[in-house]
C-alpha cells in the first residue's frame, strides 16, 4: 500500500515539476475531447483558397480523396495547454453543422478546403488527399499563415522542443511528418512539459463510413 502510494505521489510531483495541470473538457462531434484551453491563435488566418506549398484548395463538388488519415496536434506555451482551432484550412463562410456534442466546420457551397484541415477545436488534424503523400507539419502552419520556427510556434516564441509520438524531434519543426493516427506535440518557452500521450478514435462526420468526409484510410 505504501509503495503505491509512493508512487502516485511520485507521478504528481513529476507532473508538477512540469508546469502542467490536467485540463477538463467535453467529448466533442469528432469523439475527442475538446478540452477547456484557450487556441493558439485563430483559424481566421487561413489562407484564402490559393494553392500554399502545392496544396490546393478545392469545393466539395471538386473533392477527390483517395488518402484520408487524422493526426492530434497539441502546444503548450510556457506550460500551459493551447488548442488548435476549428476552421484551419477552410475558407469562409464555413458551413458551420450545430451538433448535440458542439461545432462543427466544414466546407459549403461557397468556400474551399485544403487537405490539411481541423473541423472541431480537439487537436485532430485531417489530411484528405488525392493520393497518398507525406505531409508535414510546416505545411500545415503555412495553411494556417502561422509561423513555425525552432524559437517560434505561432504567436508563442521561446525554445521550441517537439515531440512525434513520445520521441523528441531533432530537427526542423516544419518537417515533422502529418502520420497517420500520429501524436505531435511542441512545447514552447518555458517550463517544458513532458510528452502527454493520448489516445483517440475519430468518429462522426468525418469518421468511418460516413459521407460528409471520405473514410479514412487509417484511423
Amino acid at each position: 500500500m505504501l509503495l503505491a502510494v509512493l508512487v502516485v505521489l511520485s507521478a504528481v510531483a513529476a507532473v508538477s515539476s512540469y508546469g502542467f495541470k490536467p485540463t477538463t473538457g467535453t467529448i466533442g462531434p469528432e469523439g475527442v475531447i475538446v478540452t477547456n484551453n484557450p487556441v493558439l491563435a485563430p483559424a481566421s488566418t487561413s489562407a484564402s483558397g490559393a494553392a500554399v506549398d502545392a496544396i490546393t484548395c478545392s469545393k466539395e463538388s471538386a473533392e477527390v480523396v483517395k488518402y484520408h488519415v487524422h493526426v492530434y496536434v497539441t502546444v503548450f506555451v510556457n506550460g500551459q495547454q493551447r488548442s488548435l482551432p476549428a476552421g484551419i484550412g477552410i475558407t469562409r463562410p464555413y458551413l458551420a453543422e450545430h451538433l448535440s456534442s458542439g461545432n462543427f466546420l466544414d466546407v459549403g457551397l461557397y468556400d474551399c478546403l485544403y487537405w490539411l484541415h481541423t473541423h472541431v477545436a480537439d487537436g485532430i488534424v485531417h489530411i484528405e488527399a488525392p493520393a497518398k503523400a507525406t505531409f508535414t507539419l510546416g505545411q500545415l502552419f503555412d495553411i494556417w499563415r502561422q509561423p513555425l520556427s525552432p524559437s517560434r510556434v505561432g504567436p508563442a516564441l521561446g525554445h521550441v522542443v517537439v515531440y512525434e509520438n513520445g520521441r523528441v524531434w531533432r530537427g526542423d519543426p516544419r518537417a515533422v511528418p502529418l502520420l497517420a493516427h500520429g501524436v505531435i506535440q511542441l512545447d514552447v518557452g518555458t517550463p517544458a512539459v513532458a510528452f502527454q500521450p493520448f489516445r483517440y478514435h475519430v468518429i462522426g462526420l468525418c469518421g468511418a463510413g460516413t459521407t460528409s468526409c471520405a473514410a479514412p484510410t487509417q484511423k
